[in-house]
């Protein structure tokens, strides 16, 4: 009985170092918000540029101009729009940045490299690529501020069989979302039944290993699928209730969201050449007859995996964020986190502090339960390796012995693990809640530690050091959770077996070895309950000695 301590000890290590992959990548009806029509603010060249339509009527006439691109600012973002293909070129965020530090660039979503741009509206069937497709707009300016009221910024094109589209932006001054209205319009003398096509773009994601899913992902009622890059070959259509779809990345996403899902198709595909991961949205239309227009509402995304930013948003966005197998517990667990934060003490790296001491607190009477039971087996140390040395030639004898001394003392090894195991589900749910969140991204604790999302690295240099992953530096805090661990390990009971206690003794070695990478968040988190297990531990066993 006394090898279960060694078997939850490698039970915990490969918990921590293996079910990553398995738990943490996840293979109130919609709160819109309501804007009031006197706020929106219209252009009044769009009714000029889209008469009412009769039953014949002649083409839209749209300005011949320069196409230019068009500014849009708000308090949260800058977007670049071109009239060529009414495609957003470029998304910064004002909120986040590329790095650590005031000075660091701003976060880009969607980059100038991108070819095509994004939120790209065509047909099926249309001959070249539908971000080719040169719009005019009735917005005479070169930039667009959103401050105080909601802004829309309206784009046509018209095509050679009478078909015309109308693309209408709206931006909200406190907002991610952005609305996207697209209006067919049919100018010719016969029905027509066009296929509309809303495709969003990303990079493909790093091929380097992520604890995170990267890539596309949409949520099909009832559940969310993440598409692996690799699989798009073989599996490239998904079709059901779609309530978004677009791309996801650990801390930030973009989505195209349909005001009014319906049964519909999502295709992915990779464009080598651009290098480009496509999800084209299928809009399912009816015939529009002559002289007649369909209108379809969507709206997009573009910003932080945010709990609170998502669920305003509304349409179930806030799914997209998912800590695993114990999301039930790791979200509880961001709550508090959060409310510390802006309630008690603005500083992330004192908020896992204290939240790990709340932790500590909930699972105290287990504690002093397992750390009573290891002072009851230390007692009894002496009288099992007298037991090991009389009976070292028969191994059944010796068990016999070993349990009958259990009996006489009222000692159950077990109620030393259980706890242990017990705690496992909330070890995970936290580790995975701290990994993801958003909020860790960039957040300073103390001294050198500026980002708990990012390993601690003191005096970063250009040596190499085994097993760790650049920036090369020296993982204090690591270093100071290692000694804790062997701290702990000293003041529980030894296995009367030397080559498991030998093995046991490597524990704290390589648990810093396997922490070496990770945030240093995660890392403050077992160092703070590793100091406060070592109390409880210790005064544990001062009482029952």
């Amino acid at each position: 009985m006394e090898q279960v301590r060694l078997i939850v000890a490698i039970v915990l290590s490969l918990l921590v170092f293996v079910a990553w992959d398995f738990f943490f990548v996840d293979k109130q009806p919609p709160v819109q918000p309501t804007i009031p029509p006197a706020e929106m603010t219209e252009r009044k060249p769009a009714p000029e540029a889209v008469p009412e339509l009769s039953r014949r009527t002649d083409a839209v006439a749209v300005p011949d101009r320069t196409f230019k691109t068009i500014t849009v600012q708000t308090g949260l973002y800058t977007a670049e729009i071109s009239e060529q293909g009414a495609t957003i070129k470029q998304f910064v965020l004002q909120e986040y940045r590329e790095s650590p530090g005031a000075e660091a660039p701003r976060k880009v979503l969607v980059s100038k490299s991108n070819p095509m741009g994004t939120a790209l509206v065509g047909f099926a069937g249309d001959s070249g690529d539908p971000g080719d497709k040169r719009f005019t707009t009735d917005f005479s300016g070169e930039v667009l501020r959103v401050h105080n009221n909601a802004e829309s910024l309206a784009f046509y094109w018209q095509g050679d069989d009478g078909l015309v589209l109308e693309k209408r932006y709206s931006f909200y001054p406190d907002s991610y979302r952005i609305g996207m209205t697209v209006t067919v319009i049919n100018q010719s003398d016969r029905p027509v039944d066009p296929e509309l096509l809303i495709t969003m773009t990303n990079p493909p994601p790093d091929s380097g290993r992520s604890f995170s899913f990267r890539g596309p992902f949409m949520y099909i009622d009832p559940s969310i699928k993440e598409i692996d890059v690799d699989d798009i070959a073989e599996t490239n259509e998904y079709t059901g209730n779609v309530k978004w779809a677009g791309f996801t990345g650990h801390y930030f996403m973009s989505a195209l969201v349909p005001e009014n899902p319906i049964e519909t198709t999502v295709r992915l595909k990779l464009d080598t050449d651009a290098d480009l991961l496509l999800s084209t949205y299928t809009q399912p239309t009816e015939p529009i007859p002559a002289g007649s227009r369909h209108q379809y509402e969507y709206a997009l995304f573009f910003g932080p995996k945010r709990i609170p930013v998502l669920t305003e948003f509304g349409h179930n966005l806030d799914k997209a964020v998912h800590f695993g197998f114990f999301d039930f517990i790791a979200k509880p667990c961001l709550w508090l986190m959060n409310a510390i934060h802006d309630h008690v003490i603005a500083n992330y790296g004192v908020a896992i502090m204290l939240l790990t001491l709340m932790i500590k607190i909930l699972f105290w009477p287990l504690g002093n339960k397992s750390y009573k039971s290891m002072a009851e087996m230390k007692k009894l140390q002496p009288l099992m390796a007298d037991i090991r040395k009389r009976y070292k030639d028969d191994k059944k004898k010796m068990n016999e012995e070993v349990m009958r001394l259990y009996r006489t003392y009222k000692v159950n090894p077990m109620s030393g693990c259980l706890p242990m195991v017990a705690q496992i589900p909330v070890f995970i749910a936290f580790y995975n809640m701290l990994y993801n969140a958003i909020e860790l991204r960039h957040a300073p604790f103390l001294l050198w530690i500026n980002d708990l999302s990012a390993p601690d690295r003191l005096f970063q240099f250009d040596l190499t050091i085994p097993f760790m992953a650049p920036p090369f530096g020296i993982p204090v805090l690591t270093i100071i959770m290692g000694a804790t661990m062997f701290f702990q390990q000293k003041l529980s009971p030894p296995p009367g077996d030397p080559a498991q206690a030998k093995f046991m003794m490597m524990m704290p070695l390589i648990f810093t070895v396997i922490f070496i990478n990770f945030p240093s968040g995660l890392v403050l988190y077992w160092l703070v309950n590793n100091v406060v297990s070592i109390a409880q531990q210790y005064y544990i066993t001062r009482k029952t000695a």
